[in-house]
């Protein structure tokens, strides 16, 4: 639906009035000074010859020709009803749905009553928005009305310093329909059909149908709160450049000293148009938006090897010349607020950007090496949401077992892995299973990975003096039924991770190990004695990951004898038979996958819960073979058989469970 605009043929023809000292009206405005701001309005049975400004269909229409009422009447009338742009897709409820931009300005106290008197006027003799009249009597300046909408709307704002805009969504319309429309593309995603688009006024009928033109079929669109002067200069800069990773590097081989300048000395509108720093961009949007969880700045003698990791595997995506090094390296430096005359040190740090409409984290590591500083970026992707268990793909074995740990209402759950074997998503998937509004749930973070509702999430800053050990002390003040600690990485935190678990606490936390028995080991290790070990421990998890196979081009064949030795096992337990191999399942190819076979992670899971008997043999100093064995008694499943499970059931190729899990024993 779209709204007419009233005909320029009906503007006043008079002077603009004179206004007088006191309290900045005109003087031809008798208003009574007790009146309040209904006085604005015309009495409701005082005729008008001109039509009221009516909803249309989208296709805008050339408004009817207006009779020659007196402008101010119609313009107080218009005023008097909603904004169509400014009051749409408020939310529902409240006195707010029914009050006036202007008022609620006023009840915030951005303005004052006599200044929204003044800009109340002054739309009768102007066709704008009441919210641009503001702007422009400096009443109020763009950004916080653009923060004011974004409040009122519900929608959020658009950053150009902390957004990378994606290069081929700024192929779908020209500068100059970007500029008339006051539109920004800032990211397309044809794979989910879904695109976001930074506007002046996200409520802007024409506009939208501009884009519905241009975009596919259904797509679904976000829009971002801009102010106008800040989308235009944002428009003109990334509209006056080469964004396009070819065309980036076209441009530096023809100007060599770009490379080499100081990016320090650069102003904020050089160094946004800078072929570095759009280089630098450009690099970084292609890993997020391919699902990188790292990108790999690796130097050689002569030339820089660029690699992403995606589903585990490191791909070469660019090879750029060793000219370039120097550069990129002082911008990533500067973007995470290290030191860049420091070459010699490894430097940690961090920075977050939104990168196409999606919140990301990056936590950054410089290293030394003979030809030049390796530079490794970690990418923690804040949109993701978080996944219910029952889609993590566990197997209905350690489900079970999972519902049999979150029942206990006391203990620790360890979930154990190397960096980048998914156990947060799983401990926060749990935490998501118990999180309820009767029970008080505190976390401490390294840095917080995900937003939860109903949950009090701190992140720790050992440079500040807020280590885990320190924040457990804390939390343990906060009356909280269930604790989740991003790590323990020493014995102090070990110690009050138990202390908090023999206080009737649900305490669940990670740990570095190879596998689940590894965790009892390593907290002895750390200081623990077994005694102390024994009974405050629920269960202890271990996981990988490995890459599923695309379910639209997985190729079925018999396993050979090589594969049937490695799965040595059918589905039911019972040993291969080679003379009848099973069927498995291997990557093929397809558009979906981009011709590697294989989308996605999924975890394969052992899950190591401690009984009586457990607890027993861990007080009593056991060694691990002892542990394994009793396990094995009680329906212990290792990570080997839930991998094995999964390539039975289709989900994952051999090839990639052997490259993840450990097979020595069977080959």
């Amino acid at each position: 639906m779209g709204f007419t605009k009233m005909s320029e043929d009906s503007a006043p023809k008079d002077k603009r009035a004179e206004t007088g000292a006191g309290g900045g009206l005109p003087a031809d405005m008798n208003i009574p000074a007790d009146a309040g701001l209904d006085a604005m309005m015309p009495p409701p049975d005082k005729p008008t010859e001109k039509k009221p400004l009516t909803l249309e269909p989208a296709e805008p229409k050339k408004p009817a020709a207006a009779a020659s009422a007196p402008k101010a009447a119609e313009k107080s009338e218009a005023e008097a009803a909603p904004s169509p742009t400014l009051q749409q897709g408020l939310p529902p409820g409240g006195d707010v749905k029914n009050k006036r931009i202007g008022d609620r300005l006023v009840e915030q106290g951005l303005i004052s009553p006599d200044q929204l008197k003044v800009a109340l006027y002054e739309k009768q003799r102007s066709p704008k928005l009441l919210g641009e009249i503001l702007v422009d009597l400096g009443f109020i300046s763009s950004a916080t009305l653009s923060a004011f909408l974004a409040e009122s709307t519900g929608l959020q704002q658009f950053d150009p310093k902390k957004t990378m805009l994606d290069p081929a969504a700024l192929d779908l319309i020209t500068k100059k329909d970007a500029l008339k429309y006051q539109m920004l593309p800032v990211t397309l995603d044809r794979e989910k059909n879904k695109a976001v688009f930074a506007m002046a006024d996200p409520y802007d009928v024409v506009a939208i149908d501009k884009l519905r033109q241009v975009l596919p079929r259904g797509c679904a669109i976000t829009t971002l709160v801009c102010p106008p002067e800040v989308l235009a200069d944002t428009i003109h800069k990334s509209y006056g450049v080469t964004t396009s990773i070819d065309g980036i590097l076209k441009e530096l081989a023809g100007d060599a000293a770009s490379a080499k300048i100081n990016l320090e000395t650069l102003s904020e509108d050089e160094a946004y148009s800078h072929p570095i720093v759009r280089l630098v961009n450009a690099l970084v949007f292609e890993a997020v938006k391919m699902g990188a969880s790292d990108l790999h700045f690796e130097p050689e003698e002569n030339f820089i090897r660029l690699r992403f990791r995606v589903d585990g595997d490191l791909i070469t995506a660019h090879t750029l010349h060793k000219e370039y090094w120097s550069g990129i390296a002082q911008r990533l430096k500067i973007m995470s607020e290290m030191n860049i005359a420091d070459k010699l040190m490894p430097q940690d740090g961090r920075f977050n950007l939104n990168v196409g409409g999606r919140e990301a984290d990056f936590r950054v590591s410089s290293l030394p090496t003979v030809h030049g500083e390796n530079i490794v970026l970690r990418v923690l992707d804040k949109s993701a949401s978080i996944v219910p268990l029952n889609q993590l793909g566990f197997s209905e074995h350690n489900r079970k077992l999972i519902e049999k740990c979150l029942s206990r209402p006391e203990g620790i759950i360890i979930v154990t892995g190397p960096t980048g074997s998914g156990k947060t998503t799983t401990l926060y998937s749990m935490l998501n299973e118990v999180n309820t509004p009767d029970v008080n749930i505190q976390t401490l973070e390294d840095p917080v990975e995900y937003s939860l509702g109903l949950i009090r999430q701190t992140h720790v800053r050992e440079g500040a003096g807020l280590t885990f050990a320190e924040g457990i002390k804390a939390l343990l003040r906060q009356d909280p039924d269930i604790i989740f600690i991003g790590e323990v990485r020493d014995k102090v935190t070990a110690e009050q991770a138990l202390k908090a678990a023999m206080t009737g606490h649900q305490v669940f936390t990670s740990l570095h190990t190879n596998d689940s028995f590894g965790a009892i080991p390593r907290l002895v290790d750390m200081g623990m004695q077994p005694g102390m070990l024994a009974g405050a421990i629920i269960a202890a998890f271990a996981q990988r990951l490995v890459r599923k196979l695309c379910p639209s081009c997985k190729v079925a064949k018999p396993a050979t004898p090589e594969e049937c030795k490695l799965l040595l096992y059918d589905q039911h337990g019972e040993p291969l038979d080679s003379d009848n191999p099973p069927t498995i399942y291997h990557p093929g190819g397809c558009p979906e996958c981009g011709n590697v076979g294989y989308k996605g992670r999924i975890a394969c899971v052992e899950i190591l819960y401690m009984d009586e008997d457990m607890d027993n043999l861990i007080a009593s100093g056991a060694h691990k073979s002892e542990l394994k064995k009793l396990a094995r008694t009680k329906g212990f499943k290792s990570m080997v058989d839930d991998g094995i499970l999964k390539v039975y059931e289709g989900v994952t190729s051999l090839d990639s469970v052997v490259k993840t899990l450990n097979f020595a024993d069977r080959m």
